[in-house]
């Protein structure tokens, strides 16, 4: 697999829809990772209502990246800003109550809880029950395949209702932000496509959301903007639609 070019390129600069303010910023962040440097000078914004995805090859940082907005990874400099408020010292479940969600890589479910106490986990932070019981209702709704199997084991779902089972669990703490890693990870095409549907659904729905994923045509087509993070940096900026029919881009990553 090729590379981009060792400097950081913008195609078109990141624009604010209307008058909004970011909903998320990251200022000159650099993290280690066991023991490795595995971001540095990374500059981000993403502002309400988008779908950004971060593309780049196996290694480059995407996950470490979540991990680090999500505060499950301390950033050795730099600062994150969500909803105009540095967040960059929080504890994870702080981020949560904020407004932040993450479906991570390899869904991570309790296997040996059922549909519905998973759903119960991801609204630990609420102490509202009665809201707590009517949203998982309405992710039955959304997700007509975890209605059918609430009481059943998640170590026994397919690998497809696993994901949206791990979709549906972050939006139990109604994120205003969702992360989403690798969610078409092992799945079949048939079941890929029906999970970037639901994507779809929740961007139109008003869920901003930070993709990583493996598939990059898939999640340029999906996105509004874009980030190439190549070795811990991010190498190339724009608008979705503009990296799909970038030369450096296709070469790397489109095939």
């Amino acid at each position: 697999m090729g590379a981009p070019d060792q400097s950081m390129t913008s195609i078109s600069a990141p624009t604010a829809p209307g008058s909004a303010r970011p909903l998320l910023e990251i200022d000159d962040l650099y993290v280690n990772y066991g023991g490795i440097q595995a971001l540095q000078a990374i500059d981000m914004v993403i502002y309400p209502g988008e779908i950004v995805t971060l593309i780049g090859a196996n290694g480059a940082g995407k996950s470490t990246m979540l991990r680090a907005i999500s505060r499950l990874i301390d950033p050795r400099r730099g600062r994150i800003t969500y909803d105009g408020q540095d967040i960059t010292r929080l504890r994870p479940d702080q981020v949560v109550r904020m407004g932040i969600a993450q479906s991570p890589e390899g869904r991570r479910m309790l296997a040996r809880q059922s549909v519905l106490d998973n759903l119960m986990l991801g609204a630990y932070t609420r102490p509202d029950r009665a809201g707590v019981l009517a949203d998982i209702e309405r992710r039955f709704e959304s997700f007509p395949r975890l209605a059918e199997r609430r009481n059943q084991l998640a170590g026994t779902l397919s690998g497809g209702e696993q994901q949206m089972l791990a979709i549906a669990r972050a939006l139990m703490s109604r994120p205003r932000l969702l992360l989403l890693d690798e969610p078409s990870l092992g799945l079949a095409p048939l079941i890929v496509r029906e999970i970037f549907s639901i994507i779809q659904d929740l961007h139109h729905a008003g869920v901003t959301i930070l993709l990583v994923e493996q598939n990059a045509h898939l999640a340029l087509q999906s996105a509004d903007r874009g980030y190439v993070l190549e070795a811990g940096q991010i190498m190339i900026v724009g608008q979705a639609a503009d990296l799909l029919t970038d030369e450096r881009v296709r070469k790397a990553y489109l095939g």
